[in-house]
């Protein structure tokens, strides 16, 4: 099977060194051919090798932590309305934060809040997002900008600490009970 094979490659490699030739026509022009003509006084081309280029090695921009894209998409994107030096009282656990974005979220472009390192809630266009019912404590909260599914840009990581009222608290409303049903009467 190797020797039919080698046997092909070097049929079709002749052709790719067949002589050239040149003579001049009846009408005085110069012709090149690679077939010798007939009746015609020609000489053979000796043609000098012929220029080769190494093929280059495509080169890749160095990567960086984040797609230019996102580089470029938003020159400030941060959360407010989030303490520095307290804690954040929300007795139900249900609060809302603000996001500052510079310039103002192109379209195609939503909002999603990362809490705790982990997508939080449904994406938005609005730059004021909700939490709800979250355990007192500490937690980091992020927001990222997404285009579809992709992520395009995220801030940088805020954390704070989250304070409810605890539920042996005195200042906690007692639940009333509900009241019980009385026994209907029975007829005599």
């Amino acid at each position: 099977m190797r020797l039919i094979t080698a046997c092909l490659l070097c049929t079709l490699a002749l052709p790719a060194a067949a002589q050239i030739y040149k003579y001049t026509d009846a009408n005085g022009n110069t012709v090149f051919t690679n077939q010798a003509p007939e009746g015609q006084d020609a000489e053979t081309v000796n043609l000098p090798p012929t220029n080769t280029v190494e093929a280059q090695q495509p080169t890749r921009p160095v990567e960086t932590s984040k797609p230019a894209q996102a580089q470029s998409a938003y020159t400030v994107l941060q959360l407010t309305d989030l303490p520095s030096d307290e804690a954040l009282r929300a007795n139900n656990g249900t609060f809302s934060v603000g996001v500052k974005l510079e310039p103002k979220l192109k379209p195609g472009h939503l909002l999603r809040l990362i809490l705790d390192g982990q997508p939080y809630g449904q994406p938005s266009n609005v730059p004021r997002l909700q939490l709800v019912n979250i355990d007192r404590g500490e937690h980091s909260l992020a927001v990222e900008v997404l285009s579809g599914q992709q992520q395009i840009q995220q801030s940088a990581s805020v954390t704070f600490t989250v304070q409810r009222i605890s539920t042996n608290s005195p200042a906690r409303p007692k639940p009333t009970p509900a009241p019980t049903p009385r026994p209907k009467p029975t007829p005599n």
